[in-house]
Order: structure tokens, then C-alpha cells, then sequence
């Protein structure tokens, strides 16, 4: 049986409720979503979108927003500007009611026309809950042939309203604050949120001008877009879709409830297919729907509905064939939508989805009436989109059987009953010292098995030349035993960020099992050429391992230079002749031998020794370039191939082997 707690009292004394700034100061998540950096920028937005809920009823068509280097933020709007002055209804000022009363505003009557059809801010929280979660907060507006002031800090206004005539060319609202290291964990607000937010907000506001001067960083960034949705479509299609962009809209009414109140919607939607991007977008009332809600629902639901059936009517699929998934539509698909509506159901404070019931089935009803009309008006468009969903499909379907058949490969650990072929462990378990040399051939393996110590060095040789695995597709690599092996011997599994096998993906840093990773081959052509493969391959599979420096490649000694006494090793040929320059007397001097010819006291004083071995850690500290180059040399760039070596080529000569 528990026992009771007697030393603290619980009364009706106990019963409290927070007042004032408190309300946001203490419990900031509940506003904002979160006190940490997310929720700071939440706060952020809730003044922007007042702003934006200006220019789209007509006033203004420019919001300027400055990123100050000291954390603060200003906003500034040629709105009508906010009202500040007293209000004989409310028998209270509206600057106390707008900056320091909770639920109160101006667009709860929106459905009636009353100032705001629709709107971003709907329930009276951001401007208040923005103000009382800031160090400080300063308004000025400027409106009805006067200038109003306001200041507050830490939620507490100091020195009341000031009101004072005043000539101006533009009505409108600046809004300049720091928000509050007591009530949000971070208020470091990177350039990329504003960026991201404002470019999102031209998007959807056709028309208006959004400037962000970042005080940082002394960059002036402008978003426009003249066309909307459709105008951004293009920019992300960049010319490369293989259909028309389409473009829809509508307005209609209607209610979520026989109960419920009807209101308005209306609707903006553009798409088209593009084989090499694919995007989603859901707006509604300018606010990003991150996790999209009623329109994601209604995009779904038209698309696989339209597309199955144009499948079945045109005789496209298999005998016994499952049907498409929506997956397979959005591998290919661009589409953005803005929705607006005189009523909204926000599943919570920060907007990121609706609920409406009526939008939902409204637009639902809408795409299948316009994606039935497209598919049969523009028939060669539509078998385009028809024949793609279906490689999308079956892609997907090979790429579960490939990765079913993936993880059975790599899955477990090497053991008697699961070992690889040829591959020689070493005795540490401690990961911290753990070596892997992977080698050329068997004969290499046999050197370097006897040059090495056992203790920390385990050896995995390849059998000749490996699969390029930057043209193949994943199915034939993991067809691979070669591959398959080494990566088994890794342990840390495949990454895969081809649009068709995201579930292909199984790595885990976490399960690798080596501190260092050393290719080991000949320094001749063909080594060069296989160490070439092998990095290809790592770059392919697992490119974390070479960004996280685990990726080595060991030097090899180009000659061996002889003398009565000693034996010296060459890597270069600047470096042979200088140590040809210091000896004094008789000296031999031949091309060191392949790996698989070598000594093992020779073995391990090239190459394993940690004390006199030479390893180059492979550190793509340019990634472009080194995509570039992988790519030029081993993918399926062709014509890049012959103009390089056209133009390159001759610094090569002396390296191809001509009788």
C-alpha cells in the first residue's frame, strides 16, 4: 500500500491562475508550441501574418522585415495601420486590447465581411502573446493624421499611448523587438527561417514585395512573385518536367456541419510531373501547412482515384497487378495549393493543418472533375503520366524485394554460419583501434596477412576489378558479392537517397565496426583504377564514412632504392631523387613490386605499420567537385568524358602503356 503524503497541504488556497504576461512569460508552448527556437519563430510569424492579412485586403503590397545582429527583429507594413485609439464599444483603448489582452482582435467576424474575409490570425492570441514573450516590444503607427507610440518591456507597458500629429505619406504599422531569453531557450533565429517563411509568403500573396535586410550579414534579399503558385511551379520545374504546368481555381460555400455556420472557400492549385523533382506544397490562408491536413487529404484521394482509373480504362496494367499508391504519383509530381476560407480549423495555435471537413471533400470533388477533363483532353500529356506512375510503382515494388533481400544480405552479425569468403578478422573487439585493409587479389591478401598485426588489423580482399557503382542500378549492386561482402564486413549498413528506394536505407554509424578503413592497392593503372572503384562504391553506399574521415587509402612505395647497408622506399619520383642525391657509393634501383610480391617485414614497414606507414585520409572537403569528378569519370556522362579528354588528355600520355 503506498504511503500518503501528510506533509503538504491541498486546499482551496492551493487553486491559482497565472495573469497578465504570465500567461505567455510561463507557459510560452502553450502559444507558441514550443519555448525553445521553434516556438520563438512562431512568435515571429504571428506579427508577420497581421502584416500580410493587411496587403492582401488591398493596403500595401510591401512588408520589410531586418534581422538585427542583436537579436531583435522589425517588421514593417504600409497597411492602414493599426487602430490604437480609444474604443467607445469596449470603453478601453485598443492598444490594451490588441498588445495586452489575450484573445482579442479584429477578425472574428470575418465570415460577415467585417474588416478581414480571410485571414491568417484568427483568434486575437500573436500580437499580445508576441509582445508579452519579448525584452521589449516597440510600436509605431502611423494612421488618421497621426503618429501613435507605444513601448513595452517584459510585457509591461511604460508611458502609455503617445499620440501626436503628424504628416506622412503612407499610412502603416513598424513593429521593432527583441524576444526574451527568459521565456524562449534560444532566440537565435537563423537567416534561412526568414528566408524560407518569406519566400513561402510571396508565393502564395501574388503580387506583394517581400524584403528581408539582414543586418548580419549586410545582404538585401526581395521575393516576388507576379503569377503566384504558378510563377514558383515554373521555378522549381526549372524547364525540366515533361508536362504542361495546370492551373485551377475556384470559389464555393458551404459548411462542415448541417449545425455549422457556411462560409467561403476559395482555391488556387497548379501542378505537373517532372521526372528529376518532385515537391508538395499545401497553403492555407498564406500559412504553410507543414503537415497539410484537409488539402493533403483531398490531393491524395483525386490523384490515385483519376490515375487508377485512367490505368484501368486504357488496359495499363498488369494481369494480377496491385494498384498504384499515391507514392507513386508524388515520385513524379509538383504541386502547390492555397486554399482560403472565411472559416478555418486549425488543428492547433501554429498552423501547420486544418481540419475542415467541407474544404476536404470540396476540393476532393473539385481535382477529380478537373484531373478527369486534363486526362482526356490532353492524351499525350496523360499516357506520359500514366507510363511514369507505373515505373514508379514498379521501381517501389522491386525496390522492397531488393530490400528484403538487402537486409537478409547484410543483416546479423559474421559469424561461423553467416562468414564472408576470404576475409581475415582480427582479435580486438575495442572499435577505437580496429583497422580494415581492403586489398587487390589473393596475393595480396597473403602479404599483408603476414606483414600485419593481427592484434588490431583485419585484411578483406576484392577479386579484380569491382561493379562501377555509380552507373549501376541498386538491384544489380546487390547482386554483387564483392559488394555485398565488403559491406557485410562494415557493418554499418547502405545509404540510399534515390527517390524510388528510400526504404532501401539501413545505415547506422553506430554499427560500424572499424576506426579506420584502408584501401590498399598496387601503385600501378590497374591499382589506381580498382582504389578508383572501391572509393566509388563507398561514395555510392556509404558517403557518411567518408565525410566522418574513416576512409583511408594506404601509400604504396613506387620504388626500392638498394645501397650495401640499406634499403629505401620511394613514394614519388621527387622523392627518389632525392634520396638517390644523398647516397654515396653503389646503389640499386628497380619499381617496387605489387603488393602481393612483397615480403612481410616489407609489408609492414610501407604500409601497416602505424609508425612508418603513409595513409591519406580521403576528406571530400568539396563535395560539388568531388560529385563532378565521380561522376565525369565514371558515370554516364559520356560527351562531358570526351571533351575533358580532349581537352586534358595530353598531360596523360606519358602514362599509357603503347607499343
Amino acid at each position: 500500500m503506498a504511503k500518503m503524503k501528510t506533509d503538504q497541504q491541498y486546499g482551496n488556497e492551493s487553486i491559482s491562475s497565472l495573469k497578465g504576461a504570465d500567461r505567455v512569460r510561463l507557459r510560452p508552448a502553450v502559444i507558441f508550441g514550443s519555448d525553445g527556437l521553434e516556438g520563438c519563430q512562431h512568435s515571429v510569424f504571428e506579427i508577420l501574418s497581421n502584416s500580410i492579412d493587411e496587403a492582401r485586403e488591398g493596403y500595401g503590397d510591401r512588408i520589410e522585415v531586418t534581422r538585427f545582429k542583436d537579436k531583435s527583429i522589425m517588421i514593417r507594413d504600409w497597411g492602414r495601420g493599426i487602430p490604437l485609439d480609444f474604443n467607445p464599444r469596449e470603453n478601453r483603448y485598443n492598444w490594451e486590447l490588441v498588445f495586452c489582452e489575450l484573445y482579442a482582435g479584429g477578425k472574428y467576424k470575418n465570415n460577415s465581411g467585417e474588416n478581414y474575409e480571410f485571414s491568417l490570425g484568427l483568434n486575437g492570441l500573436g500580437s499580445c502573446a508576441t509582445q508579452y514573450s519579448s525584452e521589449y516590444f516597440d510600436v509605431t503607427v502611423f494612421r488618421d493624421g497621426y503618429r501613435y507610440d507605444l513601448h513595452f518591456e517584459k510585457g509591461e507597458n511604460i508611458g502609455g499611448l503617445i499620440k501626436q500629429k503628424c504628416d506622412y505619406e503612407h499610412t502603416g504599422t513598424i513593429q521593432k523587438w527583441r524576444p526574451d531569453l527568459e521565456v524562449f531557450t534560444d532566440i537565435n533565429i537563423p537567416l534561412e527561417y526568414f528566408q524560407t517563411t518569406l519566400k513561402k509568403q510571396a508565393v502564395v500573396n501574388a503580387g506583394i514585395t517581400f524584403v528581408l535586410y539582414d543586418e548580419e550579414s549586410g545582404q538585401t534579399f526581395e521575393y516576388c512573385y507576379k503569377n503566384g503558385i504558378v510563377d514558383y511551379i515554373k521555378e522549381v520545374n526549372q524547364d525540366k518536367g515533361f508536362t504542361e504546368i495546370q492551373y485551377y481555381e475556384m470559389s464555393t460555400k458551404g459548411r462542415d456541419r448541417e449545425d455549422k455556420p457556411e462560409y467561403k472557400v476559395k482555391l488556387q492549385i497548379a501542378f505537373c510531373f517532372n521526372n528529376e523533382i518532385n515537391l508538395l506544397e499545401y497553403y492555407h490562408n498564406s500559412s504553410f501547412l507543414e503537415y497539410g491536413g484537409a488539402p493533403d487529404k483531398a490531393v491524395k484521394n483525386a490523384f490515385v482515384y483519376e490515375i487508377d482509373k485512367c490505368l484501368k480504362n486504357r488496359n495499363k496494367y498488369n494481369k494480377d497487378e496491385s494498384k498504384i499508391t499515391f507514392a507513386d504519383i508524388q515520385d513524379s509530381l509538383i504541386l502547390v495549393s492555397s486554399s482560403f476560407s472565411t472559416e478555418t480549423s486549425y488543428e492547433n495555435q501554429t498552423k501547420k493543418a486544418i481540419t475542415n471537413k467541407f474544404i476536404q471533400e470540396a476540393m476532393t470533388e473539385f481535382l477529380k472533375k478537373q484531373l478527369e477533363i486534363y486526362f482526356i483532353e490532353n492524351m499525350v500529356e496523360s499516357e506520359k503520366i500514366l507510363e511514369q506512375v507505373l515505373v514508379n510503382k514498379r521501381s517501389r515494388e522491386t525496390a522492397e524485394k531488393t530490400r528484403i533481400n538487402i537486409k537478409k544480405k547484410l543483416g546479423g552479425n559474421i559469424d561461423i554460419s553467416n562468414r564472408v569468403k576470404k576475409f581475415v578478422d582480427c582479435r580486438t573487439k575495442d572499435l577505437s583501434k580496429r583497422e580494415i585493409y581492403i586489398v587487390e587479389g589473393d596475393s595480396a591478401l597473403g602479404s599483408c596477412k603476414l606483414g600485419r598485426d593481427a592484434e588490431f588489423q583485419a585484411i578483406m580482399p576484392v577479386r579484380g576489378k569491382i561493379l562501377n557503382c555509380l552507373k549501376a542500378d541498386f538491384d544489380k549492386i546487390f547482386k554483387n558479392d564483392i559488394i555485398v561482402d565488403l559491406i557485410k564486413v562494415l557493418g554499418c549498413g547502405v545509404e540510399i537517397k534515390s527517390k524510388h528506394n528510400k526504404d532501401l536505407n539501413t545505415f547506422d554509424l553506430n554499427n560500424l565496426r572499424w576506426n579506420k578503413i584502408i584501401i590498399c592497392t598496387d601503385a600501378d593503372v590497374d591499382g589506381f583504377q580498382i582504389r578508383t572503384l572501391i572509393l566509388a562504391m563507398l561514395y555510392r553506399l556509404v558517403p557518411t564514412l567518408i565525410k566522418e574521415g574513416k576512409v583511408y587509402i594506404a601509400e604504396s612505395p613506387l620504388f626500392e632504392i638498394t645501397t650495401k647497408n640499406k634499403t629505401y622506399f620511394a613514394y614519388t619520383d621527387k622523392e627518389k631523387n632525392e634520396i638517390i642525391s644523398k647516397l654515396n657509393g653503389k646503389y640499386t634501383i628497380q619499381r617496387s613490386k605489387g603488393l602481393g610480391e612483397n615480403d612481410p617485414e616489407m609489408m609492414w614497414h610501407t604500409t601497416m605499420n602505424p609508425e612508418t606507414r603513409r595513409l591519406i585520409k580521403v576528406m571530400p572537403d568539396d563535395v560539388e567537385k568531388t560529385i563532378k569528378y565521380f561522376d565525369l569519370f565514371l558515370g554516364d556522362d559520356l560527351a562531358g568524358r570526351k571533351e575533358y579528354i580532349e581537352e586534358f588528355g595530353h598531360m596523360y600520355m606519358d602514362m599509357i602503356d603503347v607499343v
